[in-house]
């Protein structure tokens, strides 16, 4: 890595605006690179950050704060936008989250999407209750708004297909506002206040499911924000390696690195920040693929020449799992172990004050945070102990898989390292599904990497997201060699995505499917039954655990 990275870092910034924050007395840094900004008001969705990726996307600066941000706060760092995301709550019930009405009135174009069109609705007079019939998925749209100024249906068709998910609406607009589109079940899918620059939306821009989502996305930053596109993943390369490089300042840092393009990428970013004062430590945990450990060291060790220490751990962690069986558990104490780890070998290396780890936002998300439910714990975020003996580095904590891949690019990193499936920081423990054994980790491992040679040769790794296999915790009645045979389940997982938050299951050709059952069944000992899973994320999740 080092051959790659040394001296490949673009010049420090001149400095960042800083603004006053909106928790905790911290301050919100803002490149001075950055022209135009849009702030995205977090209300509990779970696709607030989609909503913030996509304005990045189209190549415009966005922030997320808490819907609950001071009006002062928000305005002193003179946002070009702002946009109202989702949330589960209803407007009308007491203690529904609640930006500052001020916010309206404001002189700052404003986007609600679903609760905040909702929102917006309510708190300027409208009606909002709940719907006759609630609309989820696939929703007809037709758009009612005239020719104009500011439009934000410009250059789409009358008739649309967008995806919705709510059960309230709004029943009545407040004064100033018309009816821009609606659905078969929504009067009011889209409104405006063309005056105020208020703009609502009842359906979801920010997801895959709308197709030309981001092109009424555009035309709020373009048309009515008057935004330009100034903002690039090289300027992002560029604040995180400024801001990791005051964050560690003159000290020491170690990098948890795992192989995978999450961590190679903020190795890079650290790298390029304070050079050979950051030493990257592999953690075989023992919960690794077929082969894993031994081409880590080989591309990052030996080929890279990055300093790399690689630590064996595997019956540390096979310990601590022994018994256990709720996927919670699993990562809990797998993320414990791993910093019990690092701290040992910071020991030896003379005790490296900081800690970097690729921690990306779903990571963040599914674990959990004051505005979004637990999906699962991520060992790396809600997986971590209470008292963490490093200050932690994250540079890519607000990014989904896909910009990560973007940056590791920018970076000059190998396009196979760019391009491997991701992989989880629990590895193969939470694939096995309840107690983890190193005899069924062993079934487990011949099992996924037929699925992982099959794929490969198809050609299709590029097309799909994540492919693996999975143990299941049951046994099933098979036959070989005409006798009763009572052996293991494998399921084989195949998803589609774009950022991980959503995916489909991936169709994969039938002769693929025979060929992988056949020489799991076959090559295997003790598989005698292999399904597929045709599960979408929502409502399932990609991992099974």
């Amino acid at each position: 890595m080092s051959r790659i990275l040394e001296g490949a870092g673009p010049t420090a910034r001149a400095g960042t605006v800083r603004a006053p924050a909106a928790t905790e007395g911290t301050a919100i840094e803002i490149p001075r690179s950055v022209e135009d900004l849009v702030v995205v008001l977090d209300f509990g969705a779970q696709y607030s950050q989609l909503i913030a990726r996509r304005v990045r996307e189209l190549r415009v600066y966005s922030l997320i704060l808490p819907f609950d941000t001071p009006l002062a706060d928000l305005l002193a760092l003179r946002p070009k936008g702002i946009i109202l995301s989702g949330g589960p709550a209803s407007v009308y019930d007491p203690g529904a989250p609640r930006c500052d009405p001020g916010l309206f009135t404001a002189g700052v174009p404003t986007l609600g999407i679903c609760y905040g069109m909702q929102l917006m609705a309510h708190d300027l007079g409208g009606l909002t209750g709940p719907a006759a019939r609630r609309e989820y998925g696939r929703t007809r749209l037709f758009v009612d708004e005239p020719e104009g100024p500011q439009p934000l249906f410009g250059g789409l068709e009358r008739r649309l297909i967008c995806w919705m998910s709510h059960g309230d609406t709004v029943h009545r607009l407040p004064a100033g506002f018309a009816t821009l589109a609606h659905s078969d079940h929504s009067p009011h899918a889209a409104i405006a206040d063309r005056a105020r620059r208020l703009y609502g939306l009842q359906f979801h821009p920010e997801v895959s499911h709308t197709p030309w989502g981001s092109d009424v996305l555009r035309n709020f930053l373009y048309q009515v924000c008057g935004c330009s596109a100034s903002w690039s993943m090289e300027s992002f390369v560029e604040r995180a390696v400024d801001e990791i490089r005051a964050r560690i300042a003159a000290g020491r840092a170690i990098c948890a690195l795992s192989g995978g393009v999450d961590s190679a990428a903020a190795a890079g970013l650290a790298f390029r920040a304070i050079g050979d004062r950051l030493t990257c430590v592999f953690v075989d945990h023992g919960l690794l693929r077929r082969g894993e450990a031994d081409q880590v060291v080989e591309v990052f060790r030996d080929h890279f020449g990055v300093s790399l220490v690689h630590v064996d751990a595997g019956r540390r962690f096979l310990d601590r799992l022994r018994g256990v069986v709720d996927p919670e558990r699993k990562r809990t104490l797998i993320g414990n172990e791993f910093i019990t780890v690092f701290a040992d070998e910071a020991a030896r290396l003379g005790r490296p004050e900081f800690l970097v780890q690729g921690t990306l936002y779903p990571d963040v998300i599914e674990s959990g945070t004051r505005t979004a439910a637990r999906i699962k714990t991520h060992h790396n975020v809600g997986g971590l102990p209470q008292v963490v003996p490093f200050r932690l580095v994250e540079p890519l904590r607000t990014l989904f898989k896909d910009e990560v891949r973007l940056v590791a690019r920018t970076l000059g990193l190998p396009e196979e390292m760019v391009w491997r499936h991701p992989f989880p920081g629990p590895g193969l423990a939470i694939r096995v599904l309840g107690e983890v054994t190193e005899d069924r980790l062993a079934i487990l491992r011949e099992a996924d990497a037929i699925v992982t040679e099959e794929i490969r040769r198809s050609g299709l790794g590029r097309d799909l997201w994540q492919a693996f296999a999975v143990l299941l915790p049951v046994h099933s009645v098979g036959v070989a060699g005409d006798a009763r045979t009572y052996g293991h389940v494998v399921a084989v997982r195949a998803v589609t995505s774009q950022d991980g938050m959503t995916a489909d299951w991936a169709r994969l050709p039938m002769e693929l499917l025979e060929t992988i059952s056949s020489r799991i069944t076959g090559e295997v000992q003790g598989c005698s039954r292999v399904v597929y899973d045709i599960s979408s994320k929502p409502p399932a999740t990609i991992e099974w655990e």
